[in-house]
């Protein structure tokens, strides 16, 4: 094994670890979400976690067929962002009351 090769495992052993840590602290984010907009954005992070994890088994394993995979996941990833956060406006939208002013619920 060359020093080359070593620090590429090194690397490679680093950019996992601190995806899962990402990971941890994003289920956490997901579950304990004070709103319903920091559940949106951490299912969005998860999106780019897993772009990110077949990023570092593609650069492990000198393999580029995931490639094609991680721009599928990266379109549907900021298609569902788009989705959600439409949904959140319009969601959150102030209503008018008769009289013309805004009803902020």
């Amino acid at each position: 094994m060359t020093t080359l090769r070593a620090v590429e495992e090194a690397v490679l052993a680093a950019s996992a670890v601190m995806i899962l840590v990402a990971g941890a602290l994003l289920l956490y984010r997901v579950w304990y979400g004070p709103s319903m907009l920091d559940r949106a954005v951490a299912l969005d992070v998860a999106a780019a976690l897993i772009i990110a994890g077949l990023g570092v088994k593609a650069a492990h394993d000198g393999d580029s067929f995931y490639f094609p995979v991680m721009l599928v996941l990266a379109f549907l990833g900021f298609t569902g962002s788009v989705g959600i956060a439409r949904f959140i406006a319009v969601r959150d939208r102030p209503s008018v009351r008769a009289d013309g002013t805004e009803d902020h619920r």
